[in-house]
């Protein structure tokens, strides 16, 4: 284990930016997002959660997936390069690396999406522990540990020194590249990072919703919990506003579009969202004909549908982003009680 004092940050994250690119949660106007980090960009470690998660760096809100250019008569079609350089992502917290690996079970599943692969063979993922977890923290739920994120660096902020654990390959050569910076830690050292983590776990054993129960759900509960009455009445106050899909660190649902560049077609994809009325818009019209079906949908594929096709693993993380951002305070907590209130079927 190494540590640097905060301080000092600022170098480190100068030297790591003098060979491949940083992303790194930066203060804009009031709101902390992962970005690319540049001399002068205030960095914001000290924010628990950024408005979005660093899921973009590697499944970008938007990106061209290749142009087609007219000349004349003649038409030629460019595939957009593949990522082929390095990169870090600084600052993601357990629950984020966590829907990483949600993430990788669809994109990294055959067929493998090349976009995706290359980010996630060029990245390495420095990520730090959360210091004080808030109330709207839930991810003991889905099995995540605050206080020890699994990334190729873990980091602890702790009293104004920041401990550094390379845990993987890419983590050991970023560790080498950075070294002259670090400082070896002793074993009082040690000891304060253990104390932290103790802290953390302390916290979250506090927080309303640690204990939330998923009894019921899993991919066995699918004719149960998708025959409920309970969603007739809990879907009404949702506004569709899709807010909730877009602060979430799993999902993954996109649409592709084509835009006319006046010499050409640039194909893109971008973020979409279950809660739309046009998601998956089809020539025939749309399989989802209400906002009631469009909310379950959501809400069975995090909990049931998902973890039917992947051994159990939930497409939640409980980050808490919908519990925060929800205008109408209706999150996947909420449907959870609800269930539990109701049974189910009540």
């Amino acid at each position: 284990m190494y540590k640097i004092e905060k301080e000092n940050l600022e170098a480190l994250f100068r030297k790591i930016a003098e060979s491949q690119d940083l992303i790194i949660p930066i203060k804009k106007a009031g709101q902390t997002n992962f970005g690319l980090w540049n001399e002068g960009e205030e960095a914001d470690l000290d924010t628990l959660k950024t408005v979005k998660s660093g899921k973009d760096a590697f499944f970008p809100q938007s990106e061209t997936l290749y142009t087609c250019v007219r000349d004349g008569k003649k038409l030629t079609v460019e595939p957009e390069e593949l990522r082929s350089s390095p990169f870090v992502v600084f600052g993601m917290k357990a629950c984020d690396v966590k829907g990483m690996e949600v993430l990788d079970k669809v994109f990294l599943a055959d067929p493998i999406d090349t976009f995706y692969a290359a980010r996630r063979d060029h990245g390495t993922i420095v990520a730090m522990a959360c210091h004080e977890p808030e109330e709207s923290c839930f991810c003991k739920v889905f099995g995540t540990d605050a206080a020890d994120p699994a990334a190729d660096v873990a980091v602890w902020m702790v009293e104004g020194t920041l401990y550094w654990k390379a845990i993987s390959e890419k983590g050991q050569v970023l560790t080498e590249a950075v070294k002259d910076l670090l400082t070896d830690a002793d074993a009082s050292d040690e000891a304060k990072v253990s104390a932290e983590k103790e802290a953390i776990h302390n916290i979250v054993e506090q927080l309303p919703y640690t204990h939330l129960s998923l009894e019921g759900w899993d991919g066995n509960a699918t004719d149960e919990k998708f025959n409920s009455p309970v969603w007739e009445t809990l879907y009404k106050p949702c506004l569709a506003c899709g807010t909730c899909t877009f602060v979430c660190p799993t999902c993954q649902c996109y649409d592709i579009k084509d835009y006319d560049t006046g010499h050409g077609v640039k194909r893109y994809r971008c973020w979409d969202s279950c809660m739309y009325s046009d998601f998956t818009m089809m020539a025939h019209g749309n399989n989802r004909t209400s906002q009631m079906q469009r909310f379950r949908q959501r809400f069975m594929h995090k909990l049931v549908y998902f973890p039917a096709n992947n051994n159990g693993m939930y497409s939640c993380v409980g980050c808490g982003r919908c519990v925060e951002k929800c205008p109408s305070s209706l999150n996947i907590v909420k449907v959870i009680k609800a269930f539990e209130k109701h049974g189910g079927e009540k």
